[in-house]
């Protein structure tokens, strides 16, 4: 590379070097830790390199990795959905309940309909209104978890003819784990080659400074939140076909996944910065841990404070990234 001379005729380094080493931490580290965990649980365990083992693991990861990818594209902007677990309940909800009366086509047209509604509450009254989306979309998580326990009157309910989530419908691998592939592809897109992706981006590094170029924020921020609750939408379905029924308590836990995939994949709580990309690994890593573990004989309880010392891990890498980045810059 060719350096650039000031007008003191002092040579200065070009921009794309620093920039490259403002992008290791992100990325080099979370690749880093995924080898160690995968080396360290084949070493563990004879079955963990097992393909089916590996299809378990992405259709665990499935749920969580599509609503992690309108989570990402959420937080680069600055915003926050925790009512997707409580979402995907309630359409889970609505579609066992009104399929064996309306028929499955038109039940799962209301279920598709119920989460988008879902995102367009949020999207109306942190756009509109003006709530905070933290706390909208956790009045939202109550609202809806409370919904569902009372339509589904706190019970599991079963439907018949809606399985099409178990299929293995390309070298044996499962029906989530292509979704999950579309999902992210599409989104990765959306993020990185469209001129919303990039709005988004824009809006969450300044937000004053988007609006004043032109960019209507609220107009963006809300097709951001219709897009959380299409998948949402997509999320319920695909639980619900998995189990083959819903109850109150599906999707319980859904928002720590998320939030936990999201920041450890490297998308600032400030904004502005994060990749699909990114997510998918924080996404793995979270998986692996989970279906290693399981692997070992670890008790639940323990996987379940495992995930939250993650979530704490990947906020502390956060703001360590964010100072680096400042004293980079």
């Amino acid at each position: 590379m060719s350096e650039t001379l000031t007008p003191a005729g002092t040579a200065t380094k070009p921009e794309a070097r620093p920039r490259t080493r403002r992008r290791a931490p992100e990325t080099v580290a979370l690749l880093v830790f995924l080898i160690a965990e995968i080396i360290f649980f084949s070493i563990k365990s004879p079955y963990f390199l097992n393909w089916d083992n590996w299809g378990n693991i992405l259709t665990a990861v499935s749920i969580t990795g599509v609503l992690a990818a309108a989570g990402t594209l959420l937080l680069v902007a600055g915003q926050f959905d925790l009512s997707v677990g409580s979402g995907v309940a309630f359409v889970g909800i609505v579609l066992v309940e009104t399929a064996p009366s309306l028929g499955i086509w038109p039940a799962i047209a209301l279920s598709v309909l119920a989460g988008l509604g879902i995102g367009l509450l949020n999207g109306f009254l942190v756009t509109v209104v003006g709530v905070n989306a933290l706390i909208t979309t956790l009045g939202m998580l109550g609202i809806f978890r409370g919904l569902t326990l009372v339509i589904g009157k706190g019970q599991s309910i079963f439907i018949e003819g809606f399985d099409w989530a178990t299929a293995r419908p390309f070298l044996g691998i499962p029906m989530p784990a292509v979704v999950l592939v579309v999902v992210i592809a599409l989104f990765f897109v959306l993020m990185h080659f469209t001129v919303f992706g990039r709005k988004m981006y824009a809006i969450g590094a300044n937000p004053v400074a988007a609006r004043l170029v032109g960019i209507r924020v609220n107009r963006v921020i809300f097709a951001g939140f219709l897009l959380s609750g299409a998948c949402m939408a997509l999320a319920g379905l695909l639980v619900t076909s998995q189990l083959g029924s819903s109850s109150a308590n599906t999707g319980v836990g859904l928002e720590l996944a998320v939030v936990t995939a999201v920041i450890l994949g490297g998308t600032s709580l400030s904004g502005g910065t994060g990749t699909i990309a990114g997510t998918v690994v924080g996404l793995l890593i979270v998986g692996v841990l989970s279906n290693g573990l399981t692997l070992l004989n670890v008790d639940s309880s323990w996987q379940q404070v495992a995930t939250g010392v993650l979530l704490i891990l990947a906020v502390a890498v956060d703001r360590v990234r964010q100072a680096y980045l400042r004293r980079a810059g």
